[in-house]
């Protein structure tokens, strides 16, 4: 066996033994240092639906982590911006600010309404470009904790890929160039090296919504890229989702008319809880996301539920559908579903 002899660079030492950690921490008091507690403190802002709360933060009734960066990038029309907006209503019902960036210039504020949002408490501002967006943030966030130093704010930055850069809207004229989005990417960047660290200092949600373009002329790989940010905004991600949906799967009253649609959506970047998992969600336009969707999936994934052929079961209980499922939690009788209760804060 090898010998080795005690150093003395292995640390500060207390009666032979390593210092504890609360009396260095004493020592290097002012210093920023702290001792990270067992259990997480992350506050979370609900989404308005079960399965996508857990696919974020690996809890039902957690969602979009305040103090880290989110972002909802997607198709057209894929319902990113009324993801953002269910955020801001789950966020006001718990009695947190809510801020707006409204870059695309196109909130609707019945819209908004019709999904939970209180207007009346709702701060907006469309700022020109990336750099104003950033420095509005900032401003705001900066001006609510002069008077409020702990409630959770929750912004949305609807959205970066419409945003300029501020030499691209100083600029005279239409005319574009190759170096347009590198300046924009490098603008985004710079920004976000500051961000990064504000929104956790001060307790902020940040939800970024995003776009996927096709990249010209690609034969070999996919052709898609996000519209703005360049690499640097999924480094600094906590959350990155994917949003999509199928063009058969809207949602259609009695009558054929579309009331909403049914897509999923993909975790591809996640540094809360396990990356790349998916789940289902049914949004209403007049009502949101439904809160239930994709839940029995889910349930399924973490062993809460069994499926065999079109039955599901938990316990002795069987059921077929979702309508069946809420019908046995209401039934406090039924003992087996406890577990379940649970986890969904019921």
């Amino acid at each position: 066996m090898i010998q080795r002899e005690a150093s003395a660079d292995l640390g500060p030492q207390v009666n032979g033994s390593f210092m504890k950690v609360q009396d260095l921490i004493k020592k290097l008091s002012g210093s920023g240092f702290r001792i990270l507690s067992e259990k997480s403190d992350i506050i979370f802002v609900p989404t308005g639906s079960y399965a996508l709360n857990k696919i974020i933060s690996g809890s039902y009734t957690g969602g979009v982590p305040v103090g880290q960066i989110t972002q909802f990038f997607g198709e057209h029309s894929t319902a990113k911006t009324v993801f953002g907006t269910c955020v801001l209503a789950q966020a006001q019902k718990k009695g947190y600010h809510t801020i707006l960036i409204d870059s695309e210039t196109t909130y609707n504020k019945d819209f908004a309404v019709s999904l939970g949002v209180d207007s009346d408490k709702l701060l907006a501002a469309t700022p020109n470009n990336v750099e104003d967006c950033f420095k509005a943030i900032e401003d705001v966030v900066l001006a609510i904790r002069e008077d409020d130093t702990d409630t959770p704010i929750v912004v949305l930055y609807d959205s970066i890929a419409v945003s300029p850069s501020k030499a691209e809207s100083e600029m005279e004229g239409f005319e574009g160039n190759n170096m347009q989005g590198a300046i924009r990417a490098k603008s985004i960047g710079s920004g976000l090296r500051k961000l990064n660290h504000f929104v956790y200092k001060h307790g902020v949600a940040l939800v970024i919504i995003n776009q996927i373009r096709h990249k010209v002329g690609v034969i070999y790989g996919s052709p898609k890229t996000l519209a703005a940010g360049g690499k640097a905004l999924e480094y600094y991600l906590a959350i990155n989702l994917e949003c999509s949906f199928s063009k058969s799967d809207y949602v259609k009253d009695e009558a054929g008319i579309s009331i909403g649609i049914k897509g999923k959506i993909r975790a591809t970047k996640n540094k809360i809880t396990k990356p790349d998992r998916d789940c289902e969600f049914k949004l209403l336009f007049d009502e949101g996301l439904v809160l239930d969707y994709g839940l029995l999936k889910c349930l399924m994934e973490d062993g809460l539920l069994e499926k065999n052929g079109s039955w599901y079961s938990c316990g002795g209980k069987k059921f077929q559908n979702l309508r069946d499922f809420n019908k046995c939690l209401k039934d406090t009788s039924l003992s087996d579903f406890d577990s379940i209760r649970e986890v969904l804060g019921l």
